[in-house]
C-alpha cells in the first residue's frame, strides 16, 4: 500500500527536480523515512530512483546540445573519489547539517535575488581556470555528497550559477550527468552491503513513476521553459531543500 501512496509525490517530485537537472534524491529520502520504510532499502531505492530520473534527463539535456563535457570533467575527477572516502568517514550529524543548510540558504537565496545577466556560454570560458577551481571544488561536492549520500547536483548547481559558468540550461545539463555518475558509484558502494534487490519487486512502482516524472520534467527544463524561469526554480528548490534540513534538525 505503501508504494501506491507515495506514487503521486514521487511523480512530482521527479517533475520539479527534473525540470533543472537534479535527481530528486533528498526529497525521495525524506519521503521514505516519513513513510516508515526500512533503512536498510531507503538509499539504494532512492539512488535507483535518482538514476533513472537524472539517466533520462541528461540524454534529453545533451540531445538539446546544453552539455559539455570539458565543464564537467575536472569536478567529477575528483568527486568520485572524495564521495567514496567520505561515506566511510563518521561527522557529527548535527554540526554537519546545520552547515549544510545555511551554505544551501545562502546559494539559493543569492540565485533568487541575482538577476541572470553575467552568464556565459561554456564555449566562452578560460578553460585553464575551469580546471583549477574544478578540481579542488569536485573535491569538496563530492565529500558533500558522500556525506549526506545523494548525487551532488543540489551543490554543484548553485556554485556554478553563482560563478556564471554557463547559461542555465547548460548547468541543468551539467548537474544531471554529475548526479549520474556519482549515483552509479553510490548504488555500487549500496550493493556491496547488499548482494540482493529482492524488496525492488514490491516497490517497483516508485521507479516507474519517477521514469515518467523524470521526462516530463526534463523535457520541460530543456526545450519549454525559459533560462529565467530555469535558475529561478533552481533556487527555490535548493531552498526547500535548505529549509528542510532546518526542519529536520
Amino acid at each position: 500500500m505503501q508504494p501506491l501512496l507515495l506514487l503521486p509525490l514521487f511523480f512530482m517530485v521527479a517533475i520539479v527536480y527534473s525540470m533543472v537537472g537534479f535527481g530528486g534524491g533528498s526529497s525521495y529520502i525524506a519521503l521514505l523515512v516519513i513513510f516508515d520504510f526500512p533503512y536498510q532499502i531507503i538509499p539504494p531505492l532512492a539512488l535507483i530512483c535518482n538514476i533513472i530520473v537524472v539517466t533520462g534527463g541528461s540524454y534529453i539535456f545533451i540531445k538539446a546540445g546544453h552539455f559539455c563535457w570539458r565543464l564537467l570533467l575536472p569536478f567529477i575527477i575528483t568527486s568520485i573519489p572524495a564521495a567514496y572516502l567520505a561515506g566511510t568517514v563518521p561527522l557529527d550529524k548535527h554540526i554537519f547539517l546545520l552547515i549544510l543548510s545555511l551554505t544551501l540558504l545562502c546559494a539559493g537565496i543569492r540565485m533568487l535575488l541575482t538577476n541572470d545577466t553575467t552568464s556565459v556560454s561554456h564555449k566562452d570560458l578560460d578553460h585553464k581556470k575551469v580546471w583549477a577551481v574544478g578540481l579542488p571544488l569536485g573535491a569538496g561536492i563530492g565529500a558533500l555528497s558522500g556525506f549526506v549520500g545523494i548525487g551532488g547536483g543540489i551543490f554543484l548547481s548553485p556554485i556554478l550559477h553563482n560563478l556564471n559558468w554557463g547559461k542555465p540550461k547548460q548547468i541543468s545539463a551539467l548537474a544531471s550527468v554529475f548526479i549520474l555518475v556519482n549515483s552509479i558509484f553510490g548504488l555500487i558502494g549500496q550493493l556491496q552491503k547488499h548482494s540482493q534487490f529482492e524488496f525492488l519487486q514490491d516497490y517497483f512502482w516508485l521507479p516507474l513513476a519517477v521514469l515518467i516524472g523524470g521526462q516530463i520534467g526534463s523535457q520541460l527544463g530543456a526545450n519549454k521553459i525559459s533560462p529565467i524561469v530555469i535558475r529561478k526554480l533552481t533556487a527555490v528548490v535548493v531552498l526547500v531543500v535548505a529549509l528542510r534540513i532546518l526542519v529536520s534538525m
